[in-house]
């Protein structure tokens, strides 16, 4: 069965085709790209003020000044991003509500907003203000945004279309882990990284034509799962790492992390919608 809200709730579904019909949905609908771009521009400042603070905590960055000096500088930035993508998500999702109803990457982007919203409000802000110490709600907050997040990438992960989109996730948590790995660490992963890049590369483009997918749809899981296993693996070396040479705990890390992707995953999401 394919996830989507039509599924989920198909009860609904005659309000939903009615909400274009709907104040302000027919105004927005032919300036639908305009909002667009409010959307993405507000998403672009969340997700940049959420990965300098969320970096902060990796001890990387701008790293001359604390975490709470960091969250002070970044709070309202990320204020303005939640409030615009989800006064600018209404409004462009009561125009193109139906084609939401039907996407499965809808879902995604859902569940990933959802998670953010807690992963960002509930335990990543928190310990920045508090320059790393993590509290016992912060840690539950975590645990519960984590759940919806990793719900959403579930999902991503075996829909039909979108499935594809996991490698802007597995791309983007590549790039983290090359930042803040240090030291011969940071040479052995990423070239164990280029050589599974070159090592698909080479079998997917010279070992089978282009279109033959019976060979090529698993032969590209099993890489998928190869980087998945050398980034969370490089991950968890710096992680001890860290541990025994800074006072980083694993939950400021593991919050850290999560709240990076999170959003990364949620616009990943929007713009396999299209896609569907």
């Amino acid at each position: 069965m394919k996830l989507n809200f039509e599924a989920l709730l198909p009860g609904i579904r005659p309000w939903v085709m009615n909400l274009v019909n709907i104040w302000p949905a027919y105004i927005i609908k032919p300036q639908y790209a305009n909002w667009e771009v409010l959307h993405i521009l507000s998403l672009t400042l969340l997700g940049g003020a959420a990965i300098l603070m969320n970096l902060r905590l990796l001890n990387v960055g701008i790293t001359e000044e604390p975490p709470s000096e960091i969250y002070r500088n970044l709070r309202r930035w990320q204020d303005v991003g939640v409030v615009g993508i989800v006064v600018t998500g209404i409004l462009i999702g009561m125009a193109n509500a139906e084609k939401l109803y039907d996407s499965t990457a809808f879902v995604v982007k859902m569940c990933a907003l959802a998670g953010g919203i807690v992963l960002t409000y509930g335990a990543s802000r928190p310990v920045a203000r508090a320059d790393g110490a993590v509290s016992s709600s912060a840690k539950l907050w975590f645990f519960v945004g984590a759940l919806i997040w990793l719900a959403g990438v579930l999902v991503m992960a075996t829909g039909a279309l979108i499935n594809v989109g996991l490698y802007h996730v597995i791309t983007a948590a590549a790039l983290v882990v090359l930042i803040v790995a240090r030291g011969r660490l940071r040479w052995i992963y990423l070239a164990g990284l280029l050589a599974i890049i070159a090592a698909q590369q080479g079998i997917t483009h010279l070992a089978y034509a282009g279109d033959d997918i019976k060979h090529l749809d698993p032969i590209n899981k099993v890489f998928t799962w190869l980087y998945a296993i050398w980034i969370i693996g490089a991950a968890v070396v710096r992680l001890f790492l860290t541990r025994r040479e800074e006072r980083q705990g694993a939950f400021v890390q593991l919050i850290a992390w999560s709240s990076i992707l999170v959003w990364v995953t949620g616009a990943a999401a929007g713009r396999w919608i299209a896609f569907e």
